[in-house]
């Protein structure tokens, strides 16, 4: 039967090898063409030749993986996902101060080790940045180290890459993430390629330093995660939950020699943290999600100032019996490296993602990621749900945050509805 499969199909493999050697100059991708046409006329045979050609085929896709689709990142041992990670530690006389009091301490204690750092922004030099985490930091270091600089924030981009590129290793701070917008070309085009146009050639570990999510305001609130994740692959993209947090990140990224964008959560910086003893050098794994609760019927998945309106719903969720596990997701880019998310979907069978993105932005980012990469959808009794902004700009003051942002009876209520979908018995719908 394989016989005469393969004798049936001998004018076309005629076929394939006359229009493969008409061509003067063959490609590698006339080559590939040629090659996946002759596999499927093939398909259910097991001849010698065949299954040479088969392994032939998937080292030629290995090989050209490596010449066309590798080092998007650094691949050495400075990847910032191979720096370990290092536990804040603290004792019973530790601090409780301000978000930005925390950020303030451990940028100081990298400065000081560090003479190859530097930072600039708007208002960042004399008073310290708008939140004041580097306050003081000027009279300490001087003018050449931390700057500040003109409301031109793809100079701000551009300034980044050529110290990094220089051997410096700058903090280069965006004031607002609304304001990225205005250095995206800069940072998709030059940055986020630069390792992989040179094949790892050229590196350039710039960290991208702003404040964004929720506040309350048109052109200070916006969350556009989704347009940033996908613009800026190349550049990790981290969004801690709170200023402690941020600063492990500081040290883990300062630690690799890849660039990142880092997103302090605006609304954090006067909350109360505890100081950790061991400043500008515990670190936050990159890549790694946290389980900040514990749960057993649905996983919930969010990030940065998300997190703490997730608590505050779980809170009335406990009160309606329902128990939640909360991932913190803390990377968008990388994502869930080791696929641990997965391990709860499989223990809870129900997802919900929420961010304050619009819709359709990093929620179905991170949806994509878990239901095609980690296959999470072979455990899920339920469809999974997203929850996110309205699709535009936020409102201006308290309402508008409220009504344009995802609150806590949002979130209650989208879980809710998860639950009445498996169980409506034990769960009828009250809205």
């Amino acid at each position: 039967m394989q016989w005469r499969l393969s004798q049936a199909n001998q004018p076309f493999f005629k076929k394939i090898k006359s229009d493969l050697t008409s061509v003067i100059d063959p490609a590698r991708r006339d080559i590939m063409v040629a090659a996946q046409k002759v596999l499927r006329l093939t398909r259910g045979e097991s001849t010698s030749a065949v299954e040479n050609l088969l392994h032939w085929f998937n080292e030629y896709v290995a090989l050209n993986k490596d010449r066309y689709n590798s080092t998007l990142h650094n691949e050495t041992a400075e990847s910032a996902i191979k720096v370990k990670a290092v536990p804040a530690e603290y004792n019973n006389d530790s601090p409780m101060m301000d978000g930005r009091e925390v950020l303030q301490a451990n940028f100081d204690a990298l400065f000081a080790k560090d003479a190859r750092l530097v930072a600039f922004g708007e208002d960042l030099g004399k008073i310290g940045d708008v939140n004041q985490g580097f306050a003081g930091l000027q009279a300490k270091y001087g003018e050449i180290r931390i700057t500040d600089v003109g409301i031109r924030e793809a100079t701000i981009a551009g300034q980044g890459i050529g110290l990094a590129l220089r051997g410096l290793r700058p903090i280069a701070e965006i004031q607002y993430l609304d304001y990225l917008l205005y250095a995206l070309q800069t940072l998709s085009d030059d940055l986020a390629t630069l390792s992989y146009r040179t094949k790892g050639g050229q590196k350039a570990p710039v960290i991208i330093r702003t404040r964004g999510h929720r506040l309350e305001g048109i052109w200070h609130s916006g969350s556009p995660m989704g347009m940033i994740i996908n613009a800026l692959r190349g550049i990790h993209v981290l969004v801690p939950r709170n200023m402690v947090q941020a600063a492990g990140f500081y040290n883990t990224m300062l630690a690799s020699d890849e660039p990142a964008l880092i997103v302090e959560c605006l609304n954090g910086y006067r909350l109360k943290e505890k100081l950790p003893l061991n400043l500008g050098e515990f670190k936050v794994p990159v890549g790694v999600p946290e389980v900040l609760k514990e749960g057993n019927d649905i996983t919930l998945v969010t990030y940065g100032s998300c997190v703490r309106v997730a608590q505050e719903a779980i809170q009335y969720l406990e009160e309606m019996g329902i128990s939640v596990e909360l991932i913190d997701v803390q990377s968008l880019l990388p994502f869930d490296i080791h696929h641990s998310i997965k391990a709860s979907i499989q223990k809870t069978n129900k997802l919900l993602v929420f961010d304050e993105d619009v819709p359709g932005g990093a929620s179905a980012y991170i949806l994509q990621q878990l239901l095609e990469n980690q296959e999470a959808y072979k455990w899920l009794d339920a469809a999974p749900a997203t929850l996110t902004s309205q699709p535009h700009r936020p409102a201006y003051g308290s309402d508008g945050d409220y009504f344009s942002k995802p609150s806590a009876e949002d979130v209650v209520n989208s879980v809710y509805r998860i639950m009445n979908d498996v169980d409506p018995l034990h769960f009828p719908l009250y809205i």
